[in-house]
């Protein structure tokens, strides 16, 4: 009888422990997950504005140009084709 109690005991104890150990198995796989994906949506913010970076600046130069060649209309300059540099 005393074994059986020992046995019951120890068999608690040992379910606890498995559950504990699927509870941290879901916690790491859930968490490598969740942790890719912050990675993922940082780096593509960190993409998006190097791309900014690259071609905002053709952008903005387009735009310059673009300006110029108004205002000079304006004042009765005539220009070029060749770009403002």
């Amino acid at each position: 009888m005393e074994r059986d109690k020992v046995y019951e005991r120890v068999r608690a104890k040992v379910e606890k422990l498995f559950g504990f150990y699927s509870h941290l198995a879901v916690y790491v796989v859930v968490n490598i997950f969740l942790l890719s994906s912050t990675v993922a949506v940082l780096w593509g913010i960190g993409l998006f504005f190097h791309a900014f970076g690259v071609f905002g600046s053709r952008y903005k130069e387009r735009m310059i140009e673009k300006m110029v060649k108004k205002e000079m209309g304006k004042q009765g300059i005539s220009g070029t084709n060749e770009p403002i540099e």
